[in-house]
């Protein structure tokens, strides 16, 4: 069977900037039949993430990242459709989904690694399952949960950085559902700023691009900061940290600023930050979801009932077709994107 597959085409470099060109589209082909225990899917959704510019190099620095090789197909999460099955647990028709979904528009993929997906759960949104009800709103979640320590009735300020994103914009919310009382986001274009506090419902929003981001933190966080949810790293990090109250807390979640540099992970402090983060006795502790799989079906649940109620809204940036995903990438990549980046293949 002739299928279309994006491959790794180049690297851009330990300190590159993600191009469309580092990706390529071909033409390849598949087994006809499959073995006892696959499954044949049609490819609907891929995820494009952060994360995957570690993939594209030869050293990922994490010892749960694998590397995309050259020439080879990419991979993410992923969600398509049963074609043909001769695994017990699924049948033609189902929906199914997997962290480690090829880049490619048909796949055959082994049973044992798909998930059967409940479309009903996320109000018929396919792609949900991707984002808010996945992989990204668990880790909104878990982090805000494991290492935000919010409190109902504690009165405490959540700063997001990195706020319009994927994740940042479902942990604002979470933040605020969770039991934060004041939830402030920043970003980087006043059209994210707006949709933040008119539609997300963040008390207030900075445009980091514009004025001066301490003042403008002061101004809409009085008390202080005592949970920072933390996308992007470098100096939007510095500034906030520099706010934070005593015995506060960072959900080290990401540090997009950081990705196309060739710096360890998590990125170390200045010295005149750390010494805050020791005299405040700020936690900072790295947060891998993966860790906290254990609580993912009870998470998804409540990420999902969340959705169907209206209390988490979902924000989603659709490129259509396979061979835009490069471009869809780099747009990523640099911050173009408002809420979760999906590619759709096939209708």
């Amino acid at each position: 069977m002739i299928i279309q597959r994006v491959v790794l085409n180049s690297r851009p470099g330990k300190n590159g900037v993600p191009v469309a060109e580092n990706f390529r589209l071909e033409e390849s082909t598949i087994a006809d039949a499959i073995q006892a225990g696959q499954v044949r899917v049609r490819t609907l959704y891929l995820s494009v993430d952060p994360y995957m510019r570690c993939r594209m190099n030869e050293d990922t620095g994490s010892d749960y990242l694998l590397p995309w090789q050259l020439s080879e197909v990419a991979d993410g999460g992923g969600i398509g459709v049963v074609e043909e099955s001769k695994h017990d647990s699924f049948a033609k028709g189902d929906f199914v989904m997997s962290f480690n979904w090829p880049w490619q528009t048909v796949a055959i993929l082994d049973g044992s690694l798909l998930q059967k997906l409940i479309p009903q759960l996320v109000n018929g949104r396919l792609s949900y399952f991707l984002g808010a009800a996945g992989i990204t709103g668990l880790t909104a979640l878990l982090g805000i949960k494991e290492k935000g320590h919010v409190a109902v009735g504690a009165n405490q300020t959540m700063v997001v950085s990195g706020a319009a994103g994927a994740c940042g914009s479902l942990a604002g919310q979470i933040g605020r559902l969770e039991g934060c009382s004041r939830v402030v986001g920043i970003a980087g274009t006043d059209e994210k700023c707006s949709i933040l506090v008119q539609e997300m419902g963040f008390d207030a929003a900075i445009n980091y691009k514009k004025g001066n981001v301490a003042e403008q933190l002061r101004e809409f966080c009085p008390g202080g900061v005592d949970v920072y949810f933390d996308n992007v790293g470098g100096d939007i990090s510095d500034t906030v940290i520099s706010q934070m109250n005593q015995n506060s807390h960072i959900i080290l979640c990401g540090q997009i600023s950081q990705y196309n540099k060739d710096v360890p992970y998590p990125p170390p402090l200045s010295p005149d930050i750390e010494k805050i983060r020791k005299e405040r006795n700020i936690t900072r502790e790295r947060f891998l979801v993966l860790n906290y799989m254990d609580k993912q079906e009870a998470s998804v649940l409540q990420l999902c009932q969340w959705i169907q109620e209206g209390k988490l809204k979902v924000r989603e940036t659709v490129v259509e077709g396979l061979a835009n995903i490069g471009a869809a990438f780099q747009s990523m990549m640099s911050g173009g994107n408002i809420g979760k980046q999906i590619v759709s293949v096939s209708k």
